[in-house]
């Protein structure tokens, strides 16, 4: 399973590269693509960084044809959430942020498909097969409750991929 995420982390991170470069953060002195995995990263207090992809990995399922097969398609339900308070004094344009993320999400989710490929190693290895994806489905926007300011989104996508190893 940890190949799928992998593989999905790794397409978003290297699309949002190429859709927009200067999207980045910096995370334990490295400056990065602004895509970040949540179960990958040391727990703090800190709030979420602004203008961010944020990969939180939910349950998996079996799709419900394959229960008998040994190698079952599988589902793992995917939330990426982001936000913005916006870049100009007075954050008046926190709306036009979220509008461009919004765009940015759609742009790196698409193809939905990316090769499974396991990337402990270096070079990567190509694992001969994909994961695949459904569009997001965006939810409302969420206003920060503390201070009326950030503006926050989560978007649900579906990863579907077949497992390296048997499962019965």
């Amino acid at each position: 399973m940890q190949f799928a995420k992998d593989s999905f982390y790794a397409a978003l991170r290297d699309r949002l590269a190429v859709v927009n470069p200067t999207r980045t953060v910096t995370m334990n002195g490295a400056v990065r693509p602004a895509v970040i995995v949540t179960q990958n990263e040391p727990v703090t207090a800190a709030l979420p960084l602004p203008h961010a992809f944020y990969i939180e990995w939910g349950a998996a399922q079996l799709a419900s044809s394959e229960t008998s097969a040994k190698r079952p398609l599988v589902a793992l339900v995917c939330l990426l959430s982001y936000g913005s308070s916006g870049t100009l004094d007075g954050e008046v344009n926190r709306g036009r942020e979220m509008g461009a993320l919004d765009g940015e999400l759609f742009a790196i989710c698409s193809p939905g498909k990316t090769n499974k490929r396991d990337l402990t190693q270096t070079p990567a290895v190509d694992l001969g097969s994909y994961v695949i994806w459904t569009k997001p489905q965006m939810k409302d926007i969420q206003t920060d409750r503390k201070t009326g300011l950030a503006l926050f989104r989560t978007a649900e996508v579906t990863v579907f991929f077949f497992p390296e190893v048997d499962w019965s």
